[in-house]
């Protein structure tokens, strides 16, 4: 479980990283918009439509990650459903551990 977790946040952190690139190409498409010539333009065309492609796929990769995320949260929610005792025994037990690792600081 701990392993989707890490998946979970690993997705997360690349989503908001590709997020920023694209913010930072759009900011600097906008900055150089004055630009004059043939070759800027036809640049600043073939950027523009791979960041719009990007922001597509973006957007499709957080709906799997949203999707990911709350079966995750089902699935988990299943489990403690069906065995609430043992849910409690490893929350007891996670507990213990905490308190035993931050007593002997």
């Amino acid at each position: 479980m701990s392993d989707t977790r890490a998946s979970v946040e690993a997705q997360e952190q690349l989503v908001s990283d590709i997020k920023a690139v694209i913010s930072d190409a759009e900011e600097m498409l906008s900055a150089t918009a004055d630009q004059a010539g043939e070759k800027v333009a036809t640049l600043r065309a073939r950027v523009q439509a791979r960041l719009h492609d990007a922001k597509v796929r973006l957007g499709d990769a957080e709906a799997v990650l949203v999707a990911k995320t709350k079966a995750a949260a089902r699935a988990t929610d299943a489990y403690v459903h069906e065995s609430p005792w043992t849910s409690i025994g490893v929350a007891a037990g996670v507990g213990l551990l905490l308190g035993l690792v931050i007593g002997r600081r």
